[in-house]
Formats: structure tokens, C-alpha cells, sequence
């Protein structure tokens, strides 16, 4: 996909071997230890939600840069990232809704702002459904910090990304 010069910049920052190092330190590995990062674009619409969930095993983290101001996202269309408390009795590929969850945490999805979080059993989130008027978006640009599992690998050799999804090559 095409992007602007500003961009550009921004994703090269990321693949830099200094991001890359912050992240090691932040989660607390070698420096010398392998991952596998993976971006992309999210924007979200009306109606639009993340039910509670734990990442997957392969995830060692997610970073969340959010691009809303006040000037084009109210806070009460909601849009907050919910960091959310199991009390330690769900499993990660169980169903919780957000009423079986408390929440230990509410980001707001406005000011430029960044949030890096490491995934563990028990690191629930998710985002209730969105309030916004149907020409509002609301904006993140997704950092998602992967370990090298024989699946990632076997994906990265045919092709793909962590997820699966086919690598396209750049233009």
C-alpha cells in the first residue's frame, strides 16, 4: 500500500535495530534473542468491537500507537482499550464476555499515544463496541511482536505472516 514520506519514516524507526532492541529489553530477553514483528493499519467504524481475548501463544506482545485526537474522536463514543481482570479463572481460549471480566485498565483511544504490553495467560482486552457517527474512524497502527514457534517459521518460509496471511512484496 502506498504511503506518505512521513510514514515511510515512521515504519523504518520500527524496523530499526533500536526499536527492535527496546522491545527485547521491555519483556525482558537477550538482546541477541530472535522475533518476528508484524504491522498494520487499523481503523475501526460504528459498531465496531474487540470481545475480550487473550493473544495468541506466538504473540509475545502487541504495540498500540493511537492516531485520534479530540478533534476527531469524543470520548464518549468510546474506543478505550480495556485491560481486563480475570481473577485468574479463564483460560486463554475461553469465551469471557466483558461483564464476567473486571477492568483493571481503560486507555483512551485519543492523543497521539503509545501503550506496549506483553501477553501472558491472563492478559485480557478488548474494546466495546463503538458509539462514533458512521463517518468517524478511529485509528491505530498496530506493532505486533511475535517468537519464532514452528508455526511463525513454517509460515514465514511459505510465504506468509505469523498470521498467515500471504507476504506481499513491495512495489
Amino acid at each position: 500500500m502506498p504511503a506518505s514520506e512521513p510514514w515511510r519514516e515512521f515504519i523504518e524507526e520500527l524496523r530499526r535495530p533500536a526499536y527492535g532492541a527496546f522491545v527485547r529489553r521491555m519483556f525482558g530477553m537477550r538482546p541477541s534473542s530472535m522475533i518476528i514483528m508484524t504491522m498494520e493499519w487499523y481503523f475501526a467504524w460504528q459498531g465496531c468491537a474487540v470481545p475480550p481475548h487473550c493473544d495468541a501463544r506466538r504473540k509475545l506482545g502487541t504495540h498500540l500507537f493511537y492516531f485520534n485526537t479530540a478533534d476527531d474522536w469524543d470520548a464518549s463514543w468510546g474506543g478505550h482499550i480495556l485491560m481486563l481482570d480475570d481473577g485468574r479463572r479463564w483460560h486463554p481460549h475461553t469465551g469471557p464476555t466483558f461483564d464476567d471480566l473486571g477492568v483493571g485498565a481503560s486507555l483512551d483511544p485519543r492523543g497521539n499515544g503509545s501503550l506496549l504490553f506483553q501477553r501472558t495467560e491472563h492478559s485480557w482486552h478488548g474494546v466495546r463496541p463503538l458509539g462514533c457517527p458512521p463517518d468517524a474512524l478511529r485509528k491505530l497502527f498496530i506493532v505486533t511482536i511475535n517468537i519464532p514457534t514452528w508455526q511463525v517459521i513454517w509460515r514465514r518460509i511459505r510465504g506468509k505472516d505469523p498470521d498467515g496471511y500471504r507476504i506481499r512484496k513491495a512495489a
